[in-house]
């Protein structure tokens, strides 16, 4: 499939300029006009992508653009749709950093950042639930990603330990009920 450069640039530029909340909170935003609206992935592809975004160094929501830019372009394609997707973040921030000692004790803004911030718990939270039904998480396995998180969140567990004994998990797990690893 081949799509124009200038077309997967302007999809990331929209996507980067329009989502307040970093990576995660682009999931709705990517899913619906990479694999809804474009058809450039699958849906099976892109929960794919998400894990391999996840697990890979770098930021999230660059990691996501650039591999659909690589697979629709190869490498301009990686480039153009990561630059489209982290633009509107350079632009922004250096505009802020420009005004912000001007801004940074006004009430108004104070309050304006307060508000974001439910909307933006809600930006990441409507992904994870998509992501969980295309991950068949369900009922009986529903302790494995509750039980991270708490690991995560109350007992200061590292991530990488979470994911290295969800790996070791999933082997165990594979060897034992079927046989191979």
């Amino acid at each position: 499939m081949s799509v124009a450069l200038g077309k997967l640039f302007i999809t990331f530029f929209k996507i980067g300029l329009f989502t307040i909340g970093g990576g995660y909170a682009m999931i709705p935003l990517i899913e619906r006009d990479v694999v809804e609206r474009n058809c450039w992935v699958t849906k099976e592809e892109f929960v794919d992508l998400l894990a391999v975004a996840q697990s890979a160094p770098g930021v999230f929501a660059v990691n996501i653009s650039t591999f659909v830019g690589y697979k629709l372009r190869g490498k301009v394609g990686a480039v153009v749709a990561s630059l489209g997707n982290v633009l509107p973040s350079v632009i922004i921030i250096l505009l802020i950093a420009a005004f912000f000692s001007s801004f940074s004790d006004n009430e108004m803004v104070n309050n304006i950042f307060k508000g974001v911030r439910p909307a933006v718990v809600a930006l990441i939270a409507a992904p994870v639930f998509t992501m969980a039904k295309s991950a068949r998480i369900g009922w009986t396995n529903v302790w494995i990603p509750v039980l991270s998180a708490l690991l995560i969140v109350l007992f200061g567990v590292s991530p990488v330990y979470v994911i290295m004994a969800a790996v070791a998990g999933g082997l165990l797990w594979g060897l034992v009920k079927g046989g191979k690893a």
